[in-house]
């Protein structure tokens, strides 16, 4: 870890750049959830299973969402590390486990990465179709097309890429909280569409639903905040990190928790909740064009789409410059002094990003292979990213618990253990519910990511790498017995 001035221009060669603050940390985490762009698909896939009760999947999402978060703010006062959960897992569990926690990350990175990015080709078709553009591309070509401009933009400064991410989210947001506003009023007064009107039945479960299916739906709202911890791949970026990355996790949780409760509520109401309605919505490929169109016009729905397009370009962007950080920490905990864990003079980690764009690619290209249609390789590889995401979850939130409550060096009141506690039981009944009863190839996704969970524990065992990364995680400076 560096422990060089905060300026960028007395930044030592080689080493990562302490040039951000609180808010461009949070906009990273932002910008790397992409909620724009969530909201423009998850949102669908919840109603998929819950209905007009879609709602329920971001609350139970929202609420586990915060009791993990609890570990990552409280870690992130002490421990200040580019590998994120590399080394919060490595100081409080050990190296090894840190390495595996740092893999898995790793692994959920780039191949949400990859579905983002593939995403973009779903939502350009869409917006040519409704510029009255008799053109469908191939989703491969765009999406390859997409990942290069993606791998272009992440090699520019840090600062850079934060204010993308920023502005590109800004932007979107924007937009989709005033159609957000407009639905809702429209319902309110009674001048909506189809005489739908405002009501609580967005809080109503199909008959039959219980705990189990919301669980299982919730994973598209964990999905959806896949990213929140993304600020802590910069704790050698950041100017005061032990102080500002906590504050941009909280800040990230908040906002972005917010605006998808206030965004499926818009959704599942906007379109209605009988049957026909709830069919529509489950089968909408552009939820955003179509409630722009119907409430506002058609040139809102246009503009929502381009902005759902910007936003993939984003979580593109985030997440594979959060992957090269993250693979970066490995290489240099693992004791190498080139590759992977040399950074460019600009202070980007160039060869981990390329290594994260090219297994993104080569996602991609086994999805082609297969024949698979673009949602399907969509939601392949961010299902595949959303369990890689749980396991490094848990295992910091495990770590976490020893750390405050088991280790001395803290002051935490004990009765707070309940937060981790609650987070790990939710984590591992998520978990349950993506590698039990479900259909191929879903069934087969567990067993993948249990593949490279292997991988990554075999390549924890090589001689030597323990105290390598031992060494690497001991520059990591904990404070102790303190609040």
């Amino acid at each position: 870890m560096t422990t060089t001035d905060p300026s960028r221009a007395d930044a030592a060669p080689g080493t990562l750049h302490r040039e951000l603050k609180v808010t461009d940390a949070a906009a990273f985490s932002i910008g790397l959830i992409g909620p724009v762009g969530v909201m423009a698909l998850l949102g669908v896939g919840a109603a998929g299973i819950l209905g007009r009760g879609a709602t329920w999947a971001f609350v139970f999402a929202l609420i586990a969402v915060a009791l993990v978060a609890y570990g990552f703010v409280k870690l992130s006062r002490h421990i200040a590390h580019t590998g994120s959960v590399y080394a919060l897992v490595g100081i409080t569990l050990g190296a090894r486990a840190g390495f595996v926690a740092g893999w898995m990350l790793f692994l959920a990175y780039f191949t949400i990465g990859a579905g983002s990015t593939i995403e973009i080709g779903l939502f350009l078709t869409q917006l040519l179709q409704d510029l009255g553009l008799n053109i469908a591309p191939d989703w491969m070509v765009v999406a390859v097309i997409a990942l290069i401009v993606v791998l272009i933009v992440s090699r520019s400064q840090v600062h850079v890429i934060t204010r993308v991410l920023l502005f590109a989210e800004l932007i979107g947001a924007a937009l989709v909280t005033i159609l957000n506003l407009i639905v809702l009023f429209r319902l309110g007064t009674g001048t909506a569409p189809g005489g739908r009107h405002l009501s609580l039945d967005f809080l109503q479960l199909p008959a039959g639903t219980d705990i189990t299916t919301i669980g299982a739906a919730a994973v598209f709202g964990f999905l959806a905040f896949a990213g929140f911890e993304g600020a802590a791949t910069l704790g050698e970026e950041t100017s005061n990190p032990k102080k500002d990355i906590p504050r941009a996790l909280k800040i990230a949780v908040a906002v972005v928790g917010a605006f998808y409760l206030l965004s499926i509520i818009a959704q599942t109401l906007g379109y209605g909740t009988s049957d026909a309605d709830v069919k529509r919505f489950t089968s909408a490929a552009a939820p955003y064009g179509d409630l722009g169109r119907a409430y506002v016009g058609p040139w809102l729905a246009d503009l929502l789409t381009l902005f759902a397009v910007v936003s993939l370009f984003a979580i593109s962007i985030g997440t594979l410059s959060g992957a090269s950080r993250v693979l970066f920490a490995l290489g240099r905990g693992a004791g190498l002094k080139g590759g992977v864990a040399k950074v460019s003079p600009t202070g980007a980690p160039l060869a981990a990003l390329l290594v994260s764009g090219g297994l993104a690619l080569l996602c991609m290209v086994i999805e082609r292979l297969t024949g698979a249609g673009v949602l399907d390789a969509t939601y392949w590889v961010l299902t595949i990213g959303t369990i890689g995401l749980l396991v490094a979850y848990v295992l910091a939130t495990v770590g976490a618990m020893r750390f405050l409550f088991f280790g001395g060096r803290t002051r935490t009141p004990k009765w707070q253990i309940v937060v981790p506690i609650l987070a790990i039981v939710l984590l591992a009944y998520t978990l349950y519910k993506n590698a039990v009863g479900l259909d191929a190839p879903y069934s087969w996704f567990p067993y993948l990511v249990g593949v490279w969970l292997v991988v990554g524990i075999a390549i924890s065992f090589r001689r030597g790498l323990k105290e390598r990364v031992g060494a690497d995680l001991d520059a990591s400076d904990t404070t102790a017995l303190v609040p």
